[in-house]
């Protein structure tokens, strides 16, 4: 009990500080995200001229979970689909980055003569930039609706996927075994396996979920399932040797692609809000001052590294993912720190005593400056293009602005092979993992059940037809699909060189899915392994020649298109999809971005051609969203409502004009507004009252003294309505609203 009274004063401590300081920094306009540091130092015991924060483990479990809710917001606004439209851009900046930082990392390590593992823990630090730390510093910069926020927002999702094979790598090396071999191999394929696994089954459970149980669902319901359902997969993401921050955020991106993710959004941003508030204020506790004095040196060559590093290799990667020389610098100015991540492998080296203590403190320090500094480095990202525009020859600003359009291009000349070839390898990936995850849960739980119940060889033979049935319709879909798509049937009919090779692809498919259920068997009897293929064939031509599982599987893959497919199928307005061009312009200097109107906008009640956005900002209005109810190319006639998310069509400098438009056209807050409040009371008119024999148009309470009758009290159950043709007369108990002020002079007249 004694632990209680003490984590209430630290939490009541944080946030008072960090209220106060924030408000500072927001009166500076600052980000909010600098203030929480600010706030966190001024509360931690290295402040000896302010109040402590008393218990410092419970502290860090709340910023945990901070970081948890912040990476589900983060799933819930950016999802796996999108960076899945990006193409090969994302993967190129993330390796170009990951590589290049983690080399600088061990040289500058070495520079100070630091232990070979010092340098290398310190590489897998450097080389990870900070998502949650540029999500927030977006978003207090209302940057999140540029093209280029995407950009670096999926290579942040696949460096932090990344970074769990570093975390891997550098386990290995501590431990003295060869991270170069099957270890790096098996940790790719357990994160592609999960990651796949969970996706897929997710896709088809969450949706089918919300849509049965839409009726019940409240905000109060919805907000505590979705937070259940992040604490589920953070908890199963640390089962299977993942952190639980990566959990949430897949949570997260599997909930994006349902109907309530708009409102689980606004309904989880309290809570994002709250948590990530403590997180932030615990880096900033971090920060030992005698530490900074001590590795002063080291510290400045360190964020000398990483913001220059940033720059350099950043934009480096990003252009050679395809990005033009403007967004490629932004993109790599924006990453230019470290954040959670760099304290996760921190804290894995001091865990596995392979590091010197100071080296914690020191990355500490490190992240705190440059989280400062990422700000400032996005906004110095425009001047410092605009320098390089005006001193670099004109031929090479030209090329390499240019070079993002050519890049793509590039990447979509794909031909018909290509093509068929990997849908099939998707398609049997997916389909493996799901029966490989099938026959690992039947195995585990189910046949130690089915040999309990009926002994040793039915339980057996029990346990292997039921995981046979359950996974045919994967295997029949990995053998029989993509033989009828077009890629295929070109093939074909083009050349018959091409139908020995398609065959071989063919066979390839059947032996995947005939190894499946040969393992089966083969697990589970004693057979010869003769007689054990002769029934995997059979079942599998079981499988092939039967009707009902070919309804089976076109069915499940249907449902799971749609459940993919279900925020754009609710897009539809009688019988109307969202524009063509919407979401197909991440190529292009133009793209779509989407903005709520405030509920005390001044452009509530106006239309569209009366805000003339299209004159005023150069952008236009491609569909609005109210409630459920999607307009699709609105006219000018259509009124602006609170709350309208508004679909905008611009380029950056045009949505950022929109944004800083629709952020400061308010309506002026009223500073007497608790004056203004309205009372009810009851009136009775006296016989010296100036209304008698008056009607209640004559008497002038609307007009004079701005009040409402409400109805005359002639002791009946509800109040009588005033007929406009009847006087006041001596006795009438009246009641009336208004405010306080014009009730006091009205009374006066009674």
């Amino acid at each position: 009990m004694a632990e209680i009274p003490n984590l209430i004063n630290d939490l009541a401590l944080i946030l008072i500080v960090a209220g106060i300081v924030t408000l500072v920094f927001k009166r500076l306009k600052q980000p909010i995200v600098l203030g929480y540091i600010v706030a966190g130092f001024l509360v931690s015991p290295h402040m000896p001229y302010t109040v402590s924060v008393i218990d410092k483990i419970n502290i860090q479990t709340w910023a945990d979970i901070g970081v948890m809710f912040l990476l589900f917001s983060l799933g819930l606004d950016f999802s796996f689909k999108k960076i899945l439209k990006m193409g090969m851009a994302p993967i190129i900046a993330s390796a170009t980055i990951i590589f290049s930082m983690a080399t600088l990392g061990m040289l500058a390590g070495y520079f100070f003569n630091w232990s070979k593992m010092d340098c290398m823990f310190l590489g897998g630090m450097l080389a990870m930039s900070s998502t949650t730390i540029i999500y927030k510093a977006f978003d207090d910069l209302g940057l999140r609706q540029q093209r280029f926020a995407s950009l670096v927002m999926s290579v942040l999702i696949l460096e932090d996927i990344l970074a769990i094979v570093m975390m891997v790598m550098l386990s290995a090396l501590a431990s003295g075994s060869n991270p170069d071999g099957g270890v790096m191999i098996g940790s790719i394929v357990k994160i592609a396996f999960f990651l796949v696994l969970w996706f897929v089954v997710g896709i088809f459970l969450i949706p089918l979920f919300f849509r049965h149980t839409r009726k019940l669902m409240t905000n109060e319901t919805m907000v505590i399932v979705a937070l259940g359902l992040c604490c589920f997969m953070a908890v199963l993401s640390t089962k299977v040797g993942f952190s639980s921050a990566f959990g949430a955020f897949v949570m997260g991106s599997i909930i994006a692609e349902t109907v309530e993710a708009d409102k689980i959004i606004k309904l989880v941003e309290p809570v994002k809000n709250l948590f990530g508030a403590v997180f932030f204020v615990s880096v900033g506790m971090l920060v030992d001052p005698k530490v900074l004095v001590e590795y002063s040196v080291p510290i400045f060559v360190l964020v000398m590294t990483i913001l220059f590093g940033q720059v350099i290799f950043g934009t480096a990667g990003f252009m050679l993912g395809g990005q033009p020389l403007k967004t490629a610098m932004k993109c790599g100015f924006s990453m230019a720190q470290i954040g959670e991540f760099a304290f996760i492998i921190a804290s894995l080296g001091l865990s596995l005593g392979v590091i010197g203590r100071f080296l914690y403190p020191v990355v500490v320090a490190v992240s705190v400056i440059t989280t400062f500094l990422t700000p400032y480095m996005i906004r110095a990202s425009e001047p410092c293009y605009l320098y390089l525009e005006n001193h670099l020859p004109k031929k090479w600003v030209r090329r390499m602005n240019h070079l993002g359009n050519a890049h793509v291009n590039s990447y979509e000349e794909v031909n018909d092979w290509r093509k068929l070839l990997r849908k099939m390898l998707s398609n049997t990936l997916i389909y493996g993992i799901l029966s490989a995850a099938v026959i690992i849960l039947m195995f585990t739980f189910v046949l130690p059940l089915s040999r309990h119940l009926f002994g040793h060889w039915i339980g057996n033979a029990v346990c292997g037809t039921l995981t046979v049935v359950i996974i045919s319709p994967f295997l029949r879909s990995m053998m029989m699909k993509n033989l009828h798509s077009d890629e295929f049937n070109r093939l074909w009919t083009e050349s018959r060189l091409n139908r020995l090779p398609l065959i071989f692809t063919i066979m390839v498919k059947v032996i995947v899915a005939l190894a499946f259920i040969f393992y089966i068997c083969n697990y589970l009897t004693r057979f010869t392994d003769a007689l054990v293929v002769c029934i995997a064939l059979f079942v599998l031509s079981l499988m092939v020649l039967s009707r009902s599982l070919k309804h089976e599987s076109i069915k499940l893959e249907r449902l799971f298109i749609n459940n993919l497919r279900s925020r754009e199928i609710a897009a539809l307005v009688n019988g109307k999809r969202r524009p063509l061009f919407e979401g197909h312009l991440l190529e292009r200097d133009i793209h779509i971005s989407e903005f709520e109107v405030p509920e005390d906008s001044t452009w509530i009640g106006r239309s569209l051609r009366d805000l003339k956005f299209r004159n005023r900002f150069g952008v236009h209005v491609s569909s609005i969203l109210r409630g459920s109810l999607r307009i699709n190319i609105p006219n000018g006639s259509y009124i602006i409502f609170p709350a309208d998310k508004l679909f905008v069509i611009g380029d950056d400098e045009q949505l950022n004009n929109f944004r800083l438009a629709i952020k400061h056209e308010l309506i002026p807050e009223d500073p007497d507004i608790e004056k203004r409040e309205m009372k009810l009371r009851k009136v009775i008119i006296s016989a010296k009252s100036s209304f008698i024999g008056m009607t209640l148009k004559e008497s002038g309470i609307r007009d004079q003294f701005n009040c409402m009758v409400v109805g005359v009290d002639e002791g009946q159950k509800n109040l009588t309505l005033i007929d406009p043709a009847r006087k006041f007369e001596k006795g009438d108990v009246m009641w009336i609203v208004g405010e306080e002020d014009s009730l006091k002079e009205l009374h006066k007249q009674m």
